[in-house]
């Protein structure tokens, strides 16, 4: 995301994005469970869910990679779907708070497709991001 940042608002919004996705992975290692534990047990669900929004992502990548802008629209789209997914297949706070730190800077980054929207959204997303780890959390569950 700092690449397109850099490429379509500039070095200062590439240095905000880039500087709260560090602190949220910085703070990611502090919270949590321990490891990156990237296949789980029980994760068949994630792993059909990574499938299948890669094949749409592929099959959409067809359709947006043309034209001035596609890296940005492509980028976009695909942060956004998977970090949607992933709130919605988690129940940890961690993953939760995670995964919502990659939303708002991806909406901070769908800001260049607005002329003079400045850099004041991505100095806003790396708060937000930064910020997110540091919120209290924990995993509710029915009694």
């Amino acid at each position: 995301m700092t690449v397109i940042a850099w490429q379509s608002a500039g070095p200062v919004a590439a240095a905000a994005i880039a500087t709260g996705g560090a602190l949220a992975a910085v703070r990611r290692f502090g919270s949590g469970p321990d490891g990156w534990r990237i296949m789980p047990p029980g994760s068949t669900p994630r792993l059909v869910l990574c499938v299948a929004g890669g094949l749409i992502v592929l099959w959409i990548a067809a359709a947006v990679t043309t034209g001035a802008g596609a890296s940005l629209r492509f980028t976009v789209m695909v942060i956004a779907g998977f970090s949607g997914a992933r709130v919605l297949a988690s129940e940890d706070a961690s993953v939760l708070l995670t995964a919502t730190s990659m939303l708002a800077l991806v909406v901070a980054l769908a800001s260049a497709f607005a002329d003079g929207s400045g850099l004041w959204p991505y100095f806003g997303a790396a708060v937000i991001a930064a910020g997110a780890g540091w919120l209290p959390h924990r995993t509710a569950r029915a009694t």
